[in-house]
């Protein structure tokens, strides 16, 4: 089997990145196959079938994340054991995977797909306890590690709640796409909701900055 090339350091000269080199690729980590034993989603909704299959996860079920209003949780690498956690007001940048577990788990946006001049991918960069992010995200991150990868299952209270909330697909069709679909007033009528705004995200802590 090949090395596995370490990933490549955060293109911000205003974050600094605390990163495990020997870990194993988050691109194949990412691919995850895991289905929470609570939630009826679709098993495409929790696969991928665009990379190798990945290896064990550190811990075989989710589990609730306290106060979090109900976001599950798997971890499927822990980060840096002897690093801080991020709290409000820190600055944190994160590589995730976004999907729907409705539309058989579609793919709504990906880091991995914004590439800078370079060709790198570009992660999403936002403030703890801003209000910016849905919260389901926050309660995610707040309790990793930089480093760490984590699924997380998000119920519709804790997802979007209006199309401003990040993170947003740069693509229009995909965000239109995205938001007709959580919000798509006749099958909320028949009270299909708790299906169609759950979402699933893969999450990597790629660094931190208390402030």
């Amino acid at each position: 089997m090949s090395a596995i090339s370490p990933s490549p350091p955060l293109r911000s000269p205003t974050i600094s990145a605390t990163r495990n080199r020997n870990l194993p690729s988050r691109r194949t980590l990412l691919t995850l196959s895991a289905s929470p034993p609570l939630l009826l989603l679709p098993s495409s909704a929790l696969s991928s079938t665009s990379f190798a299959p990945p290896p064990t996860p550190t811990t075989s079920t989710f589990f609730d994340l306290q106060n979090s209003g109900g976001v599950r949780a798997l971890d499927i690498r822990q980060g840096d054991a002897g690093g801080d956690a991020p709290s409000d007001g820190d600055q944190v940048a994160i590589h995730y995977y976004g999907r729907l577990a409705a539309k058989q788990g579609w793919r709504f946006d990906s880091t991995y797909d914004h590439k800078d001049e370079t060709g790198d991918p570009v992660p999403f960069m936002f403030v703890i306890g801003s209000g910016k992010v849905i919260p389901g995200i926050e309660a995610a991150v707040k309790t990793m590690r930089v480093g760490g990868i984590r699924r997380v299952v998000i119920p519709p209270s804790q997802g979007y709640q209006n199309t401003s909330q990040e993170p947003l697909p740069p693509n229009f069709f995909d965000r239109q796409r995205l938001f007709t679909t959580i919000f798509n007033p006749t099958r909320l009528a028949n009270g299909e909701g708790s299906t169609l705004g759950t979402l699933i995200f893969d999450i990597e802590l790629v660094s931190l900055r208390h402030r």
